[in-house]
């Protein structure tokens, strides 16, 4: 049965609203002041509470402020009971959090309706509040299989670390690392516009098709065919107005030549062995990255792929945006020039691992919760 709280100090007051109210099925609880009628709203969670503005010791006002602070009365529909009229006092009461108000002398009539406006709207937020909360355990159980998904680190014989944090919203972001039977070390990063399951579901996709090498007459050493073969399948018309970006590399560990190819996608960092004495500006970063549109954008799109030979003791770094995308409180973006200052900082450090990078991340993000994945593939060769 649905529970209504009345907080009054009259009692008069009282019982012309009991009986109003038990007169259309509701059930009745009383408080005779504002400390008790916090006390009763806490312990009973009702759905609406008609509480008195002018009240000796605890106001209506402190009362509507600790109700709505507390998190199990968040949606309880609070209607504050006043003599007053002025606009003033209705925004201070609105600003505090009162949901609606009624005017004395009471009207019955319009008591009757102010009540069931108010359960249809408590009803309805208590509906998007559970709604919610499915959502929110449905894309934390698509966090965790995507994160299922994702390769552990390798330590022979090119050392390969990862950072995975997932979004709030959940994003887009997948990678993979595999040998090919040429002895060719396979390394990918993609990210899928978007957020939730309607960007994660054509990630694993994709994510699928290159792991098990499905895509037909692909060489999958060469990072130009693989691109020009996605961007075919994948088309935005085809998957829900979704496109992707994408850095993808293929390393030969006799020859230490990297080719590689990228569409739309963050440049891979190199960072190249650390001279002898080590400055931050002695570091040297070379960004990898080729000319092409993100993935699904144009059918006709064409992608290019480039070749750098790596020095024994450099370090690769591929990453989704998110990494440098960080929210500032002054409203700009953190940015990928900063990102690169980072890595010079902590490589001429010697203190380069990725739980460095993502403590610094954390702290520029000014919390461990972020707007977009953070996807992070650092190699040592």
């Amino acid at each position: 049965m649905v529970q209504i709280l009345i907080i009054d100090d009259d009692p008069a007051i009282q019982r012309v609203l009991q009986k109003a109210i038990l007169k259309e099925g509701y059930q009745v609880e009383l408080a005779s002041d504002g400390q008790k009628g916090i006390e009763l709203a806490q312990a009973l969670q009702p759905s609406l509470i008609i509480c008195d503005w002018v009240m000796p010791g605890v106001d209506g006002l402190e009362v509507c402020r600790q109700v709505k602070a507390h998190p199990n009365l968040s949606t309880t529909f609070f209607i504050l009971l006043t003599s007053r009229s002025s606009l003033e006092d209705r925004v201070l009461g609105l600003d505090t959090g009162a949901d609606d108000f009624l005017p004395k002398p009471i009207e019955i009539t319009e008591l009757h309706a102010r009540i069931r406006a108010g359960l249809r709207i408590h009803q309805l937020t208590n509906d998007l509040q559970r709604q919610k909360r499915l959502l929110e355990s449905e894309l934390a159980e698509a966090s965790e299989y995507v994160q299922s998904l994702l390769p552990h680190s390798l330590e022979f014989p090119i050392q390969i670390q990862t950072t995975f944090i997932p979004s709030r919203q959940l994003g887009g972001d997948c990678f993979d690392y595999y040998w090919l039977e040429s002895g060719e070390l396979v390394l990918f990063l993609l990210d899928v516009s978007g957020h939730g399951l309607s960007a994660a579901l054509p990630s694993v996709s994709i994510l699928n098709l290159l792991r098990s090498r499905s895509l037909s007459d692909v060489d999958f050493r060469n990072p130009v065919q693989v691109l020009n073969s996605l961007n075919r399948i994948f088309q935005m018309g085809g998957q829900g107005d979704r496109y992707f970006t994408l850095w993808y590399g293929v390393y030969n560990p006799k020859s230490h030549k990297l080719i590689y190819a990228s569409g739309g996608h963050p440049p891979a960092l190199l960072v190249s062995p650390a001279p002898t004495p080590c400055t931050p500006q002695s570091i040297q970063i070379e960004s990898l990255r080729t000319r092409g549109i993100p993935i699904g954008l144009f059918s006709d799109s064409q992608y290019m792929d480039a070749e750098h030979i790596i020095q024994p003791g450099s370090c690769l770094y591929i990453f989704s945006d998110g990494v440098y995308e960080l929210p500032q409180p002054n409203g700009e973006i953190w940015g990928l020039p900063r990102f690169i200052e980072l890595l010079r900082s902590l490589h001429a450090q010697n203190s380069s691992s990725l739980a460095k990078i993502q403590e610094a991340l954390i702290q520029e993000n000014q919390g461990s919760v972020f707007q977009d994945d953070i996807s992070l593939i650092k190699v040592q060769f």
